[in-house]
């Protein structure tokens, strides 16, 4: 494998812009794409809940009794 890199060659050619109308269009597409009936129903069979709520405690605290003792002991 050739890790190796070719020096900076100041005469290269700068990037070819793309003309204005190929984003237009792509972007078009995209949008046409994700607004389909087929992509909306994927998404929803897809959503499902985040696992933050699946692993959260249900006391709320990582550690509930050491959560209650600090406010005990902050409200004395």
């Amino acid at each position: 494998m050739d890790l190796s890199f070719a020096g900076f060659d100041i005469k290269a050619d700068a990037a070819v812009p793309l003309p204005v109308d190929l984003a237009v269009l792509l972007v078009r597409i995209a949008a046409r794409q994700a607004a389909s009936p087929t992509a909306i129903a994927q998404a929803q069979m897809m959503h499902q809940p985040s696992l933050g709520a699946r692993f959260a405690p249900a006391d709320g605290a990582f550690n509930g009794i050491a959560a209650r003792t600090l406010t005990e002991w902050r409200d004395r």
